[in-house]
């Protein structure tokens, strides 16, 4: 008489028996070939596989060169978007605006006028034999340039919490994109300027093509102060609060309104530490004085720019991985 067939309750328990059997052995014969392994629940057998485990840690950028090398390749690579995003800005702040671009020059030139009539005609202050109109307005190019850009890059990290959020890419090209279109602003507004040279016939030399690596002195010096301020805006609100009124001191702690001779001789090496004092004067010098730029004071401020655009952009890499969860 044959035993009765197994149920089904018996045959799940010897696959169960013989599935474990199984793993035993093969847990022995790869002992010395995967030693890490782990097990696991199969979902549809039941039976415990084992698999390798792989541990990776995923830790910030630290602030090193590597760091700054690897983000400099990267950025090089998103150069169409940052590209596309100069733009953008530009399309955007002109958006269904009845004067449109006349505004890039329009900011300076209202300032120009307000100056001229306070500081020529009330303090009576010198512009180096230049006429004041022209002498003020070469001084706030530059400035204006400078504290435009950085006043709206400072902000463009926190206005766009979901970009920051859904995709990747450099965060580095958002501020960098207010810098880039604060620069076609500047070359409208340099073209005023060459208008207004010509009107009071100051004449205009070769030498005012010294003002190109000047600009690219300044575009080095804006681009780090806003990707410093900028990233620490993520975290402390009061950058945004607080540089507005850095920036009207700022305007009389630089020789917009005022020349270089106007500064105690002791204490000019001193204040032309400061690269945007440095880069105002001589992008006067060469523009309306028609004369060559002071080359110790610009490679003294492009040293100092340098410098600063290296700490900035690692200190900006080193937080960049935790700015969409303070965002």
């Amino acid at each position: 008489m044959e035993p009765p067939p197994p149920t089904g309750t018996d045959t799940s328990e010897s696959l169960k028996v013989r599935d474990r059997s199984s793993t035993v052995e093969e847990r022995q014969s790869a002992g010395d070939i995967a030693p890490a392994l782990v097990d696991r629940k199969h979902p549809l057998l039941s039976s415990r596989l084992a698999v390798p485990r792989s541990v990776s840690v995923i830790r910030p950028p630290s602030f090193s060169l590597r760091t700054i090398v690897s983000g400099m390749t990267t950025l090089v690579g998103y150069r169409d978007l940052l590209y596309t995003l100069t733009f953008f800005r530009l399309a955007i702040r002109y958006k269904q605006s009845a004067l449109g671009w006349i505004w890039a020059a329009l900011q300076p030139l209202s300032l120009m006028i307000i100056y001229t009539l306070i500081f020529s005609r009330v303090a009576r202050v010198t512009s180096e034999g230049m006429p004041y109109p022209v002498f003020v307005f070469s001084g706030l190019l530059p400035w204006i340039f400078f504290a435009s850009a950085v006043s709206n890059a400072i902000n463009g990290l926190i206005h766009y919490p979901s970009l920051l959020t859904k995709m990747y890419f450099p965060r580095e090209i958002i501020p960098l994109s207010y810098v880039f279109a604060a620069l076609v602003d500047l070359a409208i507004a340099c073209v005023i300027l060459i208008g207004l040279m010509m009107y009071y016939r100051v004449s205009l030399s070769w030498n005012a093509l010294y003002a190109l690596p000047i600009v690219a002195v300044l575009s080095t010096f804006t681009a780090a102060v806003a990707m410093f301020l900028s990233s620490i805006q993520v975290r402390f609100r009061d950058v945004g609060v607080g540089l507005p009124l850095l920036l009207q001191i700022g305007v009389f702690a630089a020789p917009v309104v005022y020349s270089r001779s106007a500064v105690p001789s002791r204490f000019q090496p001193l204040y032309l530490l400061n690269p945007i004092a440095s880069l105002i004067e001589n992008f006067r010098r060469v523009v309306l004085h028609g004369s060559g730029p002071d080359v110790g004071a610009l490679i003294t401020s492009g040293a100092i720019s340098l410098c600063c655009l290296f700490l900035a952009y690692g200190y900006f890499k080193a937080t960049e991985a935790t700015m969409a969860d303070m965002i």
